[in-house]
Parts: C-alpha cells; structure tokens; sequence
C-alpha cells in the first residue's frame, strides 16, 4: 500500500476506483514539494524525469508545482503502473476474477486468534461478515478490508491527473492491472494472512494518523516515505520483496530499454518506489545513470 503499507494499499484502493472518505482539512496543508528526478545519461545529457505519486488525494491540496508543470510539457510521452485507471469496469472484473475462490474458510480462521476481535471490529466497521467473504481470497479480503482508512479521492490521484495532461501523447504502463493484482493472487496463502494481519494494524494506525503519508508526499520527506517501506507489512521480508524489489527490478530493465529511445518519458509511479537503497532511483544510478532530485 505502499510496506504495501498505507502508500502501496492506497494505490491499490485507487487502481478499484474506491471512493475515499470525505474529509475536512485538519490543518493548512504543507508546501508541496513532491518527489520529482531528473535522469540524465554519464554525460549529463537529460533523458527523462520520474514523479513519485499518490494514489488518491482531498480536493483541497495544491500539488502541481511549476517544475513539474514544466517537465510534463517536456516529457515526450508518459510511463505508469497503469495505463487504464479511468476503466473502473474493467478492473473490477479482473479483481473479481481473481479474488473469488470457493471453499475459503472464515475469515476470522484466517489471522491468530489474539488479532481476531479487531478483525472482527474491522469488519464490523466495514459492514461485512465471515459470510461476505466465504468465496474471497485473503488478499483480496485484506485490499478490501483496507477501504476502511481510505481517504481522499481516487479521481484526485496524482497518476490519474498527470494521465489526462498526456491526452494526445503516448502513454505506457509498467505491469497493467491484470499484472499487478496478480501480484497478490500469486503470494503463497501463508504470505496473504501475513499481509491481512498487516492490514488490520495499518488500518487502526491511519485512522489515528490519517494525514502523516499524504503530507510525507506532498513534501516529499524522503525519511517517512522510506520508513513506510519498511515498516509494518514491508517488515515482512517475502512481502517487501514481492511488492517492492522485484518490481523495481522489473521495472528499472523496462526503463533502461526506453531511455535508449531518442524520446524522453515522464515515469509517474508510487513514492515508495523512489526512495531507499531498492529504489528505482538507486538501480538507475547502478546502472550508470546520473539522478537528481529536483526542486520546485
């Protein structure tokens, strides 16, 4: 969520068009100053930017600074994790697809027995029983479980804005949605019961702090973000590796064929995928690339 944590759970939540709650500004938003790099070859010569996103956001925050404004005019074409965000249908259907299996046991069964009375109010808060999810797979049961903390708006997300400012231009997509739930479908059972018992703390823990991410992001605090990572569910060293390394990985070779190309895109994936030493920034800059961050 964001771990999946709350950032890569988000994205998720956004991707299936979950409305988030609404919610009133609990204090002046910060300054934004998100995330953005610019990639340039040993030479110096520039050869794309990359933007850290979040996944959904209130009405009232104020991101587009100048400097990203300005690397979307000049940004030939577009990479994100997703192409088509807006086709809510056609995502549902495949995570329905994917998450529905006969002959799961209760879900309560399914975490250790001293998390079962919160994930039993979890439900609750989630108007949903052991009955609602006798054909769901946990994954599935936890990424919707995980609605519960949602916030802000997906139609705000920052991929689905910077999506529609390159109508006219290409745009290509790293996994596509089919790809990246299989991400989950494809985890062992014993990993999707460690990644719902994440949920059912991460949940609590957003509701307590529901802005300390969003404002992480907006200005771009490299030391929360990378701390989100590795914390909570990305604790997990299977899960941290399914969801976070070897997606870079897969990633930052997909990138290196495109800065080959004469063209220079603008990469817009989550934050978490930009910071600490298994970042797509660091592979890049292994790979010999010169990356810097750049200002608003």
């Amino acid at each position: 969520m964001i771990p999946v944590s709350r950032s890569l759970l988000a994205a998720f939540l956004g991707m299936l068009a979950v409305a988030g709650c609404s919610e009133a500004p609990e204090e002046p938003h910060p300054e934004a100053n998100p995330l953005l790099f610019e990639i340039a070859s040993a030479d110096g010569e520039v050869e794309g930017w990359m933007l850290g996103t979040i996944h959904a956001l209130p009405d009232d925050v104020h991101w587009q600074t100048s400097t990203i404004q300005r690397v979307v005019d000049e940004a030939d074409y577009l990479i994100v994790e997703i192409a088509a965000l807006d086709d809510s249908a056609a995502i549902g259907r495949t995570f329905n697809e994917l998450a529905t299996s006969p002959g799961q046991t209760d879900l309560t069964q399914r975490v250790e027995a001293e998390l079962r009375p919160a994930l039993r109010d979890l439900m609750a808060r989630a108007n949903r029983s052991d009955d609602d999810f006798s054909t769901t797979e946990t994954w599935a049961a936890a990424l919707i479980l995980a609605r519960v903390a949602a916030t802000g708006d997906p139609a705000n997300g920052v991929d689905r804005v910077i999506t529609r400012k390159f109508a006219g231009r290409e745009v290509r997509e790293f996994e596509g949605a089919l790809a990246q739930l299989g991400i989950f479908d494809q985890l062992p059972e014993a990993d999707q019961r460690d990644l719902l018992e994440g949920v059912i703390a991460e949940v609590e823990q957003t509701l307590e702090r529901p802005g300390r991410l969003r404002n992480a992001w907006l200005t771009g605090d490299v030391a929360i973000l990378e701390e989100a990572t590795r914390t909570g569910i990305m604790a997990d060293p299977e899960l941290r590796d399914a969801l976070i390394v070897q997606r870079n990985r897969r990633w930052a070779e997909q990138l290196e064929d495109d800065l080959r190309e004469s063209a220079r895109p603008l990469v817009a994936v989550g934050s978490g995928h930009l910071v600490g030493e298994d970042s797509l920034v660091t592979m890049l800059q292994q790979r010999g690339y010169r990356v810097t961050r750049l200002g608003q």
